[in-house]
C-alpha cells in the first residue's frame, strides 16, 4: 500500500518515541522518561566541566564543553518542540487533509508522491549522518585507544576515559564498570543523535510538503491559462486558488511558529559549539592526538554544521518557492480573462510577494547568507582562542 504522508516512517517512529506524535499511547510518560535521562546525563557532564575548569588546559575545556553544550541544545530543542506540540498537531491534521484531497486527483497525487519520496530520502540521509557522527564520537575513539594498547603504547587502566566526559562520585575506569558505561554512552549518543536528526528531518519534511502544495497551486494556475472557461467558471476556480493559497500561508505560519525558537537556539548555541569544536581540531593538528581528533571532532563538526545549514537552507527554499506563485500568475494568460477575474489575480500576486519564511525568534530570517555569517563568526572566534592558547 502506498504511504500517503510526507513525513517518513523513521521520523514518525522518532516522534512516537519521544511522545510527540498525535494520539500516541503513553506520550507524556515517554517524554518524561527521556527528558529525565537527559537531565541526569547533563548533570554529570556539567559536573565534569566545573571540576576540570582550568584555563591553562583550554583544549580539554573546549573538548568537553562543546559536546556538553550540544547536548544542552538538544534538550532545549526537545522541550521547545513539546511546548508547541498543539501547533504540531494542527500541522499534521492539515497535512492529512491535503493528502486526502490529493488522492482524489491523479495529477495532485503524483506531485505529492514525488515530494514524499524526496522527504523519505532526505530523512534517511540526515538521520544516518547524525548516527555515524555519534558512532565515531564514542566507539571510534575507544577503538583507537584499543589499537594503541595493542601496538605497545602503555596506557594504564586508570587513564581510560569515557567518550562523554562525566564526573561520577565513584571510579568508572575499572572493568567491567567501564565497559558497561561505554556501551550505555554509545546507546545514549546513538539515540540522541538520531532524535536530533529526526527533528531536522521533520523540518525538511514540512517544508517539502508546503513546496508540494505550491507546485499544485502553480499547476492549477497553468490549467486556467490553457483552458477556455466562461466568466463564472473561471471565478469559481480562482476562488479555489485563493483558498489553497490561504491554506499554504496558514501552514507555513504554523511551521514558523513551531521552529522559530528552535532556530534561534540553534543559531546562537551552535555558533559556540562550532567554535569549540573547530578550536579543538585546529590545536590538535600535527600532534599525537590528531588521529583520534580527526575521527571524533571532525565528524561531530560536520554534523553540527549540517544542522545550521539545514535550517538556513529550509528558510531560503521556502522563501524562493513562495515567490514562484506570483511568477506563475504573471506568466499566465491573465490578460485573456475578464477584467473582474484578472483584478482578483492581481491581489494574489500582491500577497505572494510577501514571501513565506522561517525566522529565528521572529527576529531574523533564515537564509544562506545567514549561514555564511555564522560560519564567519565561528571562524573568527576560533582565531581569537587560538591566539590566546
Amino acid at each position: 500500500m502506498k504511504r500517503t504522508s510526507t513525513i517518513s516512517r523513521p521520523v514518525e517512529i522518532g516522534l512516537r518515541f519521544i511522545g510527540m506524535w498525535p494520539d500516541s499511547a503513553y506520550a507524556t510518560l515517554y517524554w518524561l522518561i527521556y527528558m529525565t535521562t537527559m537531565v541526569i546525563v547533563q548533570y554529570y557532564q556539567y559536573a565534569y566541566v566545573l571540576t576540570h575548569f582550568d584555563l591553562s588546559d583550554i583544549s580539554l575545556l573546549m573538548d568537553c564543553l562543546g559536546l556538553t553544550l550540544a547536548y544542552t541544545l538538544a534538550f532545549l530543542k526537545l522541550f521547545a518542540l513539546w511546548w508547541n506540540r498543539r501547533t504540531f498537531y494542527y500541522i499534521v491534521k492539515a497535512m492529512d487533509q491535503d493528502w486526502r484531497e490529493c488522492v482524489l486527483n491523479d495529477s495532485y497525487e503524483s506531485t505529492m508522491t514525488g515530494v514524499a519520496d524526496l522527504s523519505r530520502r532526505c530523512s534517511n540521509v540526515m538521520i544516518s549522518i547524525n548516527a555515524l557522527a555519534a558512532f565515531f564520537l564514542s566507539i571510534g575513539e575507544h577503538l583507537l585507544q584499543s589499537m594503541g594498547d595493542a601496538s605497545g603504547v602503555d596506557i594504564i587502566n586508570n587513564s581510560r576515559e569515557l567518550p562523554i566526559k562525566m564526573e561520577f562520585p565513584f571510579d568508572v575506569s575499572e572493568s567491567p564498570i567501564f565497559e558497561c558505561f561505554l556501551v550505555g554512552q554509545f546507546l545514549y549518543e546513538l539515540l540522541l543523535a538520531s532524535i536530533v536528526g529526526m527533528i531536522n528531518a521533520l523540518l525538511v519534511s514540512l517544508i517539502l510538503h508546503v513546496s508540494g502544495q505550491i507546485d499544485i497551486m502553480r499547476q492549477d494556475i497553468n490549467e486556467i491559462s490553457n483552458r477556455k472557461y466562461n466568466s463564472s467558471a473561471s471565478l469559481i476556480i480562482i476562488k479555489g486558488l485563493i483558498c489553497k493559497h490561504q491554506k499554504i500561508i496558514s501552514l507555513s505560519e504554523n511551521i514558523e511558529n513551531l521552529y522559530t525558537y528552535i532556530a534561534l537556539m540553534q543559531l546562537l548555541w551552535n555558533t559556540l559549539v562550532i567554535c569549540c569544536t573547530g578550536f579543538v581540531i585546529v590545536i590538535t593538528i600535527g600532534t599525537d592526538e590528531s588521529a583520534t581528533t580527526s575521527i571524533k571532532s571532525v565528524s561531530f563538526y560536520i554534523a553540527i554544521t549540517l544542522e545550521v545549514f539545514i535550517l538556513c537552507f529550509a528558510g531560503e527554499f521556502l522563501s524562493a518557492k513562495s515567490k514562484s506563485i506570483s511568477d506563475a500568475i504573471y506568466e499566465s494568460l491573465w490578460y485573456d480573462m475578464p477584467p473582474t477575474n484578472s483584478r482578483i489575480l492581481l491581489f494574489v500576486i500582491l500577497r505572494s510577494q510577501k514571501r513565506l519564511t522561517i525566522t529565528a525568534g521572529k527576529v531574523i530570517d533564515l537564509t544562506l547568507e545567514g549561514f555564511t555569517s555564522i560560519m564567519k563568526a565561528s571562524a573568527s572566534y576560533v582565531s581569537v582562542l587560538n591566539a590566546m592558547y
